[in-house]
């Protein structure tokens, strides 16, 4: 009965804008050190997925060759899924997923991860499906073998970029040197929070 008292007293609106609030940076990291630190490790996670768009876009010679471009009618996707590299119980599971529609879903991710993270908007989404992709690429080399490409089989490259890209999201990153706190201030993510 309290309870109720206590809301009744509260205008509708009031309580309604309430709710809306979302945290600034600022409000969870205290330190400026630490939010320009958090700041950086965004702009290298981003440029992560940034980069993987890029050179098998392009073929830049890191890990894809220029004739092998995504340009010049290579296959992303299917050339991971189809190599050595997905090896262990799962991989027919994976290789199965080979296809042209494979290569679009993955180049999309990698650019669309990339330029969420490092612009510093829409950080929960980006760390959710960018943690999905590094989850399933570390299922796929199945590091859990005796001799497996991995050095460590519990904790590799792929837990650390997912960790990363949550880490930014939670403590809202995108604020500090990024475009994260207008993106918060829109009318569509002050409605659809999962959105920030």
């Amino acid at each position: 009965m309290t309870t109720h008292a206590v809301h009744a007293a509260i205008p509708r609106t009031e309580a309604r804008t309430r709710t809306q609030v979302i945290a600034r940076q600022d409000e969870i990291v205290t330190s400026l050190a630490g939010r320009r630190t958090l700041a950086a490790l965004r702009y290298a996670t981003g440029f992560i997925f940034l980069w993987a768009f890029l050179d098998k876009l392009f073929g830049l010679g890191f890990s894809t060759p220029f004739e092998r471009a995504w340009i010049n009618g290579g296959t992303p996707a299917q050339g991971f899924l189809n190599s050595p590299a997905v090896t262990g119980p799962l991989q027919p599971w994976f290789q199965s997923m080979a296809s042209p529609l494979a290569d679009v879903l993955f180049m999309a991710g990698m650019l669309a991860i990339g330029v969420a993270v490092m612009s510093g908007i829409g950080l929960r989404v980006a760390a959710v499906a960018g943690s999905l992709v590094m989850l399933l690429m570390y299922l796929a080399e199945w590091p859990f073998a005796w001799g497996a490409a991995s050095t460590n089989p519990l904790v590799d490259y792929h837990i650390v970029y997912a960790l990363a890209l949550i880490v930014i999201a939670v403590l809202h990153a995108g604020d500090t040197w990024g475009l994260g706190a207008m993106w918060k201030k829109l009318p569509l993510v002050q409605r659809f929070r999962w959105l920030v």
